[in-house]
């Protein structure tokens, strides 16, 4: 069985326990008669995985750009290959040139030096709250970080930021209430044991109506280091998003220190970014605990490339115009109606998504379908066998929206593909149940 051609192909891509295991299956359907002994070759074969690893590509037609669920911003064509060519040895911490030690990553922190450009220096490790927990640890160990009560966030999945910044050993010293805190609140509570005020962008909610906060450049004139999480990862003022705070202007308003996320808004890799003043970016960069933080090649290659290439995909998404999206809806329904599909294009909002640009509603447009065809879209046949990527879309109203502002143009086909498959293993599986069984 294992010297069938195919078999022998695929062990030396995927490997023999992938392989075996494939085989093991098939060999247990032709036990329990589903299949007979001739085929187990040709469904031990049909079964095998496109790849070694188990995350599966999808397109996300959610309608929510940077999707944590989905893995963030998905890189850009320039980052990818960054990655591919990074994938084998190369000269992260070697210099080619004289044949010695050289300084780690320093092409993509000279890029996001340049990128930011009121930074005195810059340091990346392994995500945002790496970033946090790093600041912490070696600015406020055994100290007070003030915070207002209303910036005390709570993320995905349960994770709160008091319990990481206590974790690390700092106090935390809370000013204010959840809707308003003043500057009077911050200049009460500094004191000898004061460590940094630390200013959250509380990127994934709002707070409305009779409320009041203190900007950075006010903190700053306090004389105490001002230390600011962005969360989102904006780099420089958004022109979509003129209300999400961007590093640039934080640091040109005061603040000493700024943190932010890699795949979010940048639409670069999993990073946490680390942007201020030469001196208290060295400390964190020379503490102990950054080499715990430190981010591989695959990450730093994305990472440069995502900021010295063509804009990256979230970028791209955010700046599409409504009539573009709703022309590629309209198309792409017009083809889908026309091979039998029960298709039509809608106008939907699409969301920003990621802790980033809370309340924002971005015009989109959406390919309706019938619900049924979700879980086929996300994890039918032609998706396990790999002809066509997973797609993950939005329940409203009984039907399944797949929404196009997330959508690159270049996936339409692959889309499409996806749709046409998904839809005739629906009406096959519809015909199986309507057909008579046998006595």
């Amino acid at each position: 069985m294992l010297a069938d051609p195919r078999l022998v192909a695929a062990r030396e891509l995927l490997g023999a326990t992938l392989v075996k295991a494939a085989v093991t299956r098939a060999q247990e359907l032709a036990r329990a008669g589903a299949i007979s002994a001739a085929s187990v070759a040709d469904a031990a074969a049909a079964s095998l995985p496109p790849t070694a690893a188990t995350l599966t590509p999808v397109i996300n037609a959610t309608g929510v750009l940077v999707h944590t669920n989905l893995g963030r911003a998905p890189l850009s064509a320039a980052a990818r290959d960054a990655v591919r060519a990074a994938a084998g040895c190369t000269d992260v911490e070697f210099d080619l040139a004289s044949g010695k030690r050289g300084r780690r990553g320093a092409g993509a922190l000279d890029a996001l030096a340049r990128a930011v450009p009121a930074a005195g220096a810059v340091h990346v490790v392994n995500n945002n709250a790496a970033a946090l927990a790093l600041v912490a640890t070696a600015l406020a160990a055994g100290r007070e970080i003030i915070v207002s009560r209303g910036e005390l966030i709570e993320i995905g999945d349960g994770f709160r930021l008091p319990d990481l910044l206590q974790s690390t050993g700092a106090r935390i010293r809370e000013v204010g209430t959840t809707n308003r805190t003043t500057l009077n609140d911050y200049r009460q509570a500094i004191g000898d044991g004061t460590a940094f005020i630390l200013k959250v962008h509380p990127s994934n909610y709002l707070i409305e109506g009779f409320t009041s906060s203190v900007g950075v450049g006010e903190l700053a004139g306090l004389g105490v280091l001002v230390v600011g999480d962005i969360g989102s990862g904006l780099l420089a003022p958004s022109p979509v998003l003129p209300g999400e705070p961007d590093a640039d202007s934080w640091l040109r308003a005061g603040a000493g220190l700024v943190t932010a996320s890699g795949d979010k808004l940048l639409g670069g890799p999993q990073a946490g970014l680390l942007l201020g003043q030469a001196e208290t970016v060295t400390r964190l960069a020379r503490h102990p605990l950054a080499r715990a933080l430190r981010v591989d090649k695959l990450t730093l290659a994305a990472l440069e490339a995502t900021l010295t290439g063509p804009a990256a995909p979230v970028t791209q998404a955010l700046a599409a115009t409504a009539a573009s999206i709703r022309a590629r809806a309209e198309a792409q329904a017009g083809r889908l109606a026309g091979a039998g599909v029960d298709c039509q294009a809608v106008l939907t909002e699409a969301a920003v998504g990621g802790g980033g640009g809370p309340g924002v509603t971005l015009p989109s447009a959406a390919l309706s379908l019938p619900e049924r065809l979700a879980p086929e879209l996300r994890s039918g046949a032609a998706v396990r066998r790999g002809d066509v990527p997973a797609v993950v879309g939005r329940i409203e109203g009984g039907r399944l929206l797949l929404d196009l502002r997330a959508v690159a143009p270049a996936d339409d086909e692959r889309l499409a593909a996806a749709v046409l498959a998904a839809a005739a293993l629906a009406a096959t599986a519809a015909d199986g149940a309507s057909s008579p069984g046998r006595d």
